[in-house]
């Protein structure tokens, strides 16, 4: 089991092994060489709208989606990338933009990724003053 926390309204719940879990960070977009990263596109998406929300409304027309999204990611693959692909990913953009977590870097990911091993380790002075027998 682990716990999972919604960026929407930061409630704590469980997900289990049976639910379909991805972090962004393991999500790519495929391209016509290979696969692009979620933050390479989220990054373009970034460049594009100068770190403000997404100027185009979900709700546009196909076409203009489409457009919208080969203007950010001109060489994503067009018949493997569906256009509900291309909503979320605009929409969790938002998200991340309006909740403030604007960096998508892969430097950011790293940093991130070290600080929560680092927090997951016992702190040594902890373990000086509480020796236990752990076998």
């Amino acid at each position: 089991m682990l716990i999972v926390e919604s960026l929407n309204d930061q409630k704590r719940m469980p997900a289990y092994s049976h639910e379909k879990i991805i972090a962004l960070g393991d999500i790519a977009i495929f391209t016509t060489e290979s696969e692009a990263p979620l933050r390479e596109v989220l990054e373009n998406i970034k460049a594009k709208e100068n770190g403000a929300k997404v100027s185009i409304d979900l709700k546009s027309d196909n076409n203009d989606l489409r457009d919208y999204f080969s203007s950010v990611m001109p060489n994503f693959d067009r018949n493997k990338v569906y256009l509900s692909d291309m909503k979320k990913i605009i929409n969790w953009y938002n998200i991340l933009i309006e909740l403030g977590m604007d960096d998508f870097s892969e430097e950011a990911e790293t940093e991130k990724s070290e600080e929560s091993e680092n927090e997951n380790e016992p702190n040594k002075d902890e373990e000086s003053e509480n020796p236990e027998v752990k076998e």
